[in-house]
Protein backbone atom coordinates (compact mmCIF):
# COMPACT_ATOMS: atom_id res chain seq x y z
CA UNK A 1 0.00 0.00 0.00
CA UNK A 2 1.15 3.48 -0.64
CA UNK A 3 -0.65 6.08 1.53
CA UNK A 4 -0.50 9.30 -0.61
CA UNK A 5 -2.72 11.81 1.12
CA UNK A 6 -4.46 11.75 4.39
CA UNK A 7 -6.03 14.78 6.09
CA UNK A 8 -8.57 17.55 5.42
CA UNK A 9 -9.77 17.94 2.07
CA UNK A 10 -11.89 21.49 1.59
CA UNK A 11 -14.68 21.19 -0.60
CA UNK A 12 -17.71 23.46 -2.14
CA UNK A 13 -20.25 22.21 -4.06
CA UNK A 14 -19.70 19.15 -2.36
CA UNK A 15 -17.09 18.33 -5.02
CA UNK A 16 -13.81 17.14 -5.43
CA UNK A 17 -11.78 15.98 -8.11
CA UNK A 18 -8.97 13.38 -9.53
CA UNK A 19 -7.97 15.17 -13.11
CA UNK A 20 -4.75 15.93 -15.31
CA UNK A 21 -3.99 19.34 -14.50
CA UNK A 22 -4.81 20.27 -18.87
CA UNK A 23 -7.82 19.07 -18.21
CA UNK A 24 -8.93 21.11 -15.26
CA UNK A 25 -12.46 22.89 -15.62
CA UNK A 26 -13.33 20.58 -18.27
CA UNK A 27 -15.52 18.00 -16.22
CA UNK A 28 -19.33 18.29 -15.55
CA UNK A 29 -21.21 16.77 -13.50
CA UNK A 30 -23.96 15.11 -15.69
CA UNK A 31 -20.96 13.88 -17.98
CA UNK A 32 -19.29 11.75 -14.64
CA UNK A 33 -21.91 10.29 -13.92
CA UNK A 34 -23.85 9.32 -17.22
CA UNK A 35 -24.60 5.48 -17.50
CA UNK A 36 -23.58 4.84 -13.88
CA UNK A 37 -25.32 2.99 -11.57
CA UNK A 38 -23.50 5.00 -8.46
CA UNK A 39 -23.65 8.70 -7.84
CA UNK A 40 -20.88 9.40 -5.97
CA UNK A 41 -17.38 8.45 -7.78
CA UNK A 42 -17.89 9.68 -11.51
CA UNK A 43 -16.01 7.46 -13.70
CA UNK A 44 -17.93 7.91 -17.32
CA UNK A 45 -14.86 10.07 -18.36
CA UNK A 46 -11.71 8.29 -19.34
CA UNK A 47 -8.92 9.40 -17.11
CA UNK A 48 -11.42 11.98 -14.83
CA UNK A 49 -12.92 11.65 -11.38
CA UNK A 50 -15.79 13.68 -9.96
CA UNK A 51 -15.87 12.87 -6.35
CA UNK A 52 -19.11 13.95 -3.94
CA UNK A 53 -19.68 14.77 -0.44
CA UNK A 54 -22.68 15.14 1.95
CA UNK A 55 -20.93 18.29 3.16
CA UNK A 56 -21.67 21.81 0.38
CA UNK A 57 -18.67 23.80 2.10
CA UNK A 58 -15.95 23.37 4.11
CA UNK A 59 -13.37 20.24 5.23
CA UNK A 60 -13.89 17.12 5.15
CA UNK A 61 -11.79 13.87 6.13
CA UNK A 62 -10.09 12.74 3.10
CA UNK A 63 -7.98 10.02 2.46
CA UNK A 64 -6.38 8.24 -0.68
CA UNK A 65 -4.48 4.86 -0.88
CA UNK A 66 -3.08 3.61 -3.98
CA UNK A 67 -2.03 -0.65 -3.70
CA UNK A 68 -0.81 -3.71 -5.73
CA UNK A 69 -3.99 -5.51 -5.46
CA UNK A 70 -7.81 -5.66 -4.10
CA UNK A 71 -7.51 -4.74 -0.55
CA UNK A 72 -10.58 -6.16 -0.29
CA UNK A 73 -13.81 -4.38 1.14
CA UNK A 74 -13.83 -2.49 4.38
CA UNK A 75 -17.44 -3.06 5.90
CA UNK A 76 -16.92 -0.15 8.35
CA UNK A 77 -17.85 2.59 5.97
CA UNK A 78 -21.34 3.62 5.59
CA UNK A 79 -20.97 4.37 1.84
CA UNK A 80 -19.41 1.85 -0.59
CA UNK A 81 -18.95 2.18 -4.63
CA UNK A 82 -16.74 1.07 -7.60
CA UNK A 83 -15.81 2.49 -10.73
CA UNK A 84 -13.05 1.80 -13.26
CA UNK A 85 -10.41 4.21 -14.12
CA UNK A 86 -8.32 4.48 -16.96
CA UNK A 87 -4.97 6.27 -15.99
CA UNK A 88 -4.23 9.43 -18.04
CA UNK A 89 -1.11 8.52 -20.76
CA UNK A 90 2.26 10.02 -20.48
CA UNK A 91 1.70 12.64 -22.87
CA UNK A 92 -1.52 13.56 -20.87
CA UNK A 93 -0.23 15.42 -17.92
CA UNK A 94 0.22 14.40 -14.31
CA UNK A 95 -3.02 12.85 -12.46
CA UNK A 96 -4.26 14.93 -9.52
CA UNK A 97 -6.17 15.15 -6.27
CA UNK A 98 -7.91 18.56 -6.96
CA UNK A 99 -10.17 20.47 -4.58
CA UNK A 100 -13.17 22.30 -5.97
CA UNK A 101 -11.90 25.72 -6.63
CA UNK A 102 -8.74 24.04 -8.70
CA UNK A 103 -6.21 23.87 -5.92
CA UNK A 104 -4.06 20.95 -6.58
CA UNK A 105 -3.71 19.21 -3.31
CA UNK A 106 -1.08 15.71 -4.50
CA UNK A 107 -0.23 13.95 -7.63
CA UNK A 108 -1.40 10.35 -7.85
CA UNK A 109 0.85 8.21 -8.93
CA UNK A 110 -0.42 6.01 -11.39
CA UNK A 111 1.12 3.78 -14.49
CA UNK A 112 0.53 5.74 -17.43
CA UNK A 113 -2.21 4.27 -19.39
CA UNK A 114 -3.12 1.71 -16.97
CA UNK A 115 -6.29 0.32 -16.25
CA UNK A 116 -7.40 0.97 -12.29
CA UNK A 117 -10.49 0.02 -10.22
CA UNK A 118 -11.24 2.46 -7.82
CA UNK A 119 -13.10 2.34 -4.46
CA UNK A 120 -14.46 5.40 -3.15
CA UNK A 121 -15.94 5.00 0.85
CA UNK A 122 -17.87 7.38 2.59
CA UNK A 123 -19.21 8.02 6.42
CA UNK A 124 -21.37 10.88 7.76
CA UNK A 125 -22.71 11.91 4.74
CA UNK A 126 -26.22 12.42 5.64
CA UNK A 127 -24.11 14.73 8.93
CA UNK A 128 -22.49 16.48 6.35
CA UNK A 129 -25.64 17.39 4.46
CA UNK A 130 -27.71 18.65 7.54
CA UNK A 131 -24.72 20.24 8.10
CA UNK A 132 -24.10 22.10 4.81
CA UNK A 133 -21.33 24.37 5.96
CA UNK A 134 -18.96 23.75 8.29
CA UNK A 135 -15.77 25.57 8.47
CA UNK A 136 -14.26 24.10 11.72
CA UNK A 137 -11.18 21.68 11.90
CA UNK A 138 -12.70 18.34 12.98
CA UNK A 139 -14.34 16.97 10.44
CA UNK A 140 -18.07 15.35 10.10
CA UNK A 141 -18.41 13.22 6.78
CA UNK A 142 -15.13 11.25 6.11
CA UNK A 143 -14.00 9.86 2.52
CA UNK A 144 -11.54 7.25 1.44
CA UNK A 145 -10.61 6.65 -2.19
CA UNK A 146 -8.82 3.27 -3.36
CA UNK A 147 -7.11 2.71 -6.36
CA UNK A 148 -5.68 -1.04 -7.68
CA UNK A 149 -4.92 -2.49 -10.85
CA UNK A 150 -7.71 -3.99 -12.19
CA UNK A 151 -10.01 -4.87 -15.32
CA UNK A 152 -12.36 -2.25 -16.26
CA UNK A 153 -15.82 -3.44 -15.29
CA UNK A 154 -19.30 -1.83 -14.37
CA UNK A 155 -19.34 0.54 -11.95
CA UNK A 156 -21.10 -0.58 -8.89
CA UNK A 157 -22.93 0.30 -5.77
CA UNK A 158 -21.25 -2.20 -2.80
CA UNK A 159 -23.06 0.16 0.34
CA UNK A 160 -25.29 2.48 0.66
CA UNK A 161 -27.17 3.01 3.83
CA UNK A 162 -27.84 7.25 3.79
CA UNK A 163 -30.27 9.49 2.35
CA UNK A 164 -27.67 11.35 0.80
CA UNK A 165 -25.97 8.58 -1.27
CA UNK A 166 -29.33 7.51 -2.45
CA UNK A 167 -30.27 11.06 -3.68
CA UNK A 168 -27.12 11.00 -6.00
CA UNK A 169 -27.05 7.47 -6.84
CA UNK A 170 -31.10 8.24 -8.28
CA UNK A 171 -29.23 11.52 -9.76
CA UNK A 172 -26.76 9.50 -11.77
CA UNK A 173 -29.54 6.13 -12.68
CA UNK A 174 -31.80 9.16 -14.17
CA UNK A 175 -29.24 10.74 -16.75
CA UNK A 176 -29.56 9.44 -20.45
CA UNK A 177 -26.98 8.47 -22.54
Amino acid sequence: MNQIFRGPLHVHYGQAYLICDDKLGELSLDEAFRGQTNGLCGGAVAGQLFLLTGLHTGEVGFSLEVHDFDPGVDDTWQEIVEVSFQAPGSEDGEFALHEWGGEQICRVPLAPGATYRVRYCASGMDRGACADTHVRKDPVDFYHLIFWPGPSAADAVLKETSANAAYWHRFAQGLTL
